[in-house]
């Protein structure tokens, strides 16, 4: 098959996916994947309709305003036709907006107004002489639904405005996110749960029964006037801006968001929309995204419309938590445990703020339950917002070109034979030399959160081990800058960066030289268990060193482990092998005689010892490590995820899943404000 006639199969898949899921969340308020991932396939289908325009059609998703009507109601004309905005996902698509438009009106300034994008359902009023006469839904933009009876039971919706003017007035019903939440408790025992506030107001609004809609407690935002004038004579004329008709409607009765802001120029857009993420979670309701208009309505003439959107304004949607990509191949990684890793290689896509083109499968079993194959079309998140991995696989999108993957018998670096533990779902490479397990484990000792040696990445890590100038950890602390110099690319200033980041590390706290060791199961939390356990057995003495560590670990017991706080089982097992290992044992004492010095910290109590934080989101003030690093240092933990064990979740702008978890626990959330007055 052609590229081109692989290309029309695709779109025609494409296209249907997205009318069923189209059809699932307007018409029947229900979706089987996130908003993010029809967004995602919407832009995978423009963007081949681009390349190929003459596969377009007038029924794709594309070309279309709105949503199918349901038939439940009556469909009525709209007064104004109803578009649908263009969707752009970064600064990069914003200012190409803005140069498109400047071309438009090439002699003028322009000014924008920025306005929250309330995630609700679009909703049309209509008032003759003052009075509501009727409400309608969006539907196709040409024709609406008449929810007349439904929207009249929303208080914040005026029956008469302040004036006896005729106006047709578009807007957002919305539900409050404390709303939201007390209709899922009440369906939690009898009926299938929302799975956003959108999808639960668009279901009251659509039900024959106003009483649904009245129980509600929906709310609505409005922000775009249509019409307005008196009797025959229709007037838009005065209203000369978007400021001013957001005034007029306030003037009018009608409510409308006021945490909207006129913008001189780009860059103060700009700088209103990075704002937003660290307002978002205090908003009583959902937000997904920040709309920008042109302020002017003679420029909105003059600039007009393409044949679905209006070309003076724009949606900024917010980074999406999931996106959809194609998988081309898949590999097998081998890590510092000599663990195999399947990870998917994949068209490369934006999820989360960061472009993606490879993700975790975690081993074969979870592979077999999501039915993987190279070619899938798949659905991709960030897992504790950091890894990327594969969610589910679209299976409505498979060619039937598609292949499955079989997990290799033999270690693809050194070609030993591969083994799966009894009650494991991990294949391991059983050769204890190979060169992976070798370079990951160096990789990792190095790495920021380990023995923090700046300037000795992968890649040099990778360069060193080839010409054979390190073997093991403490042969770093051995490395001139005559061997050094001996590298591509490396001069002078380079080399002695290095040196003396090496020279630095050589002062280091128990819990981040434990991590750098890289036994199996640690994570940065146990390190920190294990090592607050030593030094408390050992009465946190001045003069601790790698040789009393070696002492302690010579005299633990696998009983004694599993007794320590935050070593589970698995954990203990790691660091009972570790210890047992008589190769483990000599490479501490190469890495004492090197002169690495441990540094005891002797902390004082403060309102954060003993206290468990998770963090999501980002932070403005510092990043996820430093954030981490100074509630360790005032006597805190940093779990991965949230238990019923955690005190605190830390939320910065654009929280992942962990925010929904904490809430369903009951687990006290911190803005970054109050977390910073915490650390004080």
């Amino acid at each position: 098959m052609s590229e081109k006639e692989e290309t029309r199969t695709r779109i025609e898949k494409l296209k249907q996916k997205i009318k069923e899921l189209n059809y699932q969340y307007f018409v029947l308020d229900k979706s089987e994947v996130s908003e993010d991932v029809r967004d995602s396939l919407k832009r995978e289908l423009r963007s081949l309709e681009a390349q190929y325009p003459e596969f377009i059609t007038p029924d794709s998703p594309t070309q279309r305003v709105g949503s199918i009507l349901s038939g439940k109601f009556d469909k009525v004309p709209h007064i104004t036709p109803k578009k649908s905005l263009q969707d752009v996902f970064s600064k990069e698509e914003l200012l190409d907006w803005v140069e498109r438009i400047q071309k438009l009106v090439p002699a003028e300034e322009i000014a924008y107004i920025c306005e929250l994008k309330i995630d609700g359902l679009n909703i049309t009023l209509h008032y003759k002489k003052g009075k509501f006469v009727r409400a309608l839904t969006r539907g196709d933009g040409e024709k609406g639904e008449d929810v007349t009876h439904a929207v009249k039971t929303i208080e914040s919706i005026p029956m008469e405005l302040n004036e006896p003017v005729d106006l047709e007035v578009s807007g957002e019903v919305y539900l409050s996110k404390k709303a939201f939440e007390k209709i899922n408790k009440q369906l939690e025992q009898s009926e299938e749960r929302f799975a956003n506030p959108r999808n639960a107001a668009a279901g009251a609004i659509r039900q024959l029964d106003p009483a649904v809609a009245a129980s509600r407690d929906l709310e609505a935002f409005f922000y775009e006037i249509g019409i307005i004038g008196t009797g025959s004579q229709r007037e838009p004329s005065p209203i000369s801006t978007q400021d001013m008709a957001l005034k007029t409607l306030q003037r009018l009765g009608i409510k409308i968001n006021t945490h909207y802001k006129v913008c001189k120029n780009i860059n103060e857009v700009i700088e209103y929309i990075e704002n937003v993420p660290h307002k978002r979670e205090k908003l009583p309701y959902e937000i997904d995204g920040v709309v920008i208009k042109v302020n002017s309505k003679d420029q909105w003439q003059k600039m007009g419309f393409t044949a679905k959107a209006p070309r003076y304004a724009v949606a900024y949607k917010f980074q999406p938590k999931q996106a959809t990509s194609r998988i081309l191949d898949i590999i097998v990684q081998v890590g510092r445990t000599g663990v195999l890793t399947p990870v998917a290689v994949m068209e490369p896509v934006e999820v989360s703020g960061s472009t993606v083109s490879r993700a975790t499968l975690h081993n074969e079993d979870e592979m077999g339950k999501k039915d993987v194959r190279i070619g899938d079309t798949v659905i991709l998140q960030k897992a504790g917002d950091v890894i990327p991995e594969v969610v589910e696989v679209l299976k409505d999108l498979r060619t039937g070109r598609e292949k499955k993957f079989h997990f290799p018998s033999r270690c693809p670096v050194c070609g030993a034979v591969v083994s799966r533990e009894k009650g494991m779902a991990a294949y391991r490479c059983t050769n204890k030399n190979c060169f992976a397990v070798q370079r990951e484990g160096l990789i990792h000792f190095v790495s920021k959160n380990a023995m923090n040696i700046e300037g000795l990445g992968e890649k040099v890590i990778l360069q060193l081990l080839e010409v054979g100038l390190i073997k093991t950890p403490s042969d770093i602390y051995k490395l001139t800058a005559e061997d050094l110099l001996i590298l591509p690319l490396f001069k002078d200033k380079k080399t002695q960066n290095i040196l003396d980041s090496i020279e630095k590390s050589k002062n280091i706290t128990l819990d981040k030289f434990i991590f750098a060791l890289g036994i199996r199961y640690l994570g940065e939390q146990n390190s920190a268990d294990f090592s607050a356990y030593i030094l408390q057995k050992t009465g946190h003495p001045h003069d601790f060193t790698i040789l009393d560590l070696i002492k302690e670990f010579e005299k633990i017991t696998a009983d004694e482990l599993n007794l320590i706080e935050g070593i589970g089982d698995k954990v203990a097992a790691g660091i009972s092998n570790y210890i047992k290992n008589k190769k483990h044992i000599e490479m501490l004492r190469e890495l004492y005689d090197a002169g690495i010095k441990i540094t005891i910290e002797h902390k004082k109590k403060t309102a954060l010892t003993g206290k468990s934080f998770v963090i999501t989101g980002t932070l403005k003030s510092m990043s996820r490590d430093q954030a981490k690093d100074k509630i360790k240092s005032l006597g805190g933990r940093v779990l991965s995820s949230i238990t019923h064990d955690t005190n605190y979740l830390v939320v910065g702008a654009e929280p992942g899943s962990k925010l929904e978890k904490a809430k369903e626990l009951g687990v006290a959330t911190l803005n970054e404000k109050e977390f910073l007055r915490m650390l004080e």
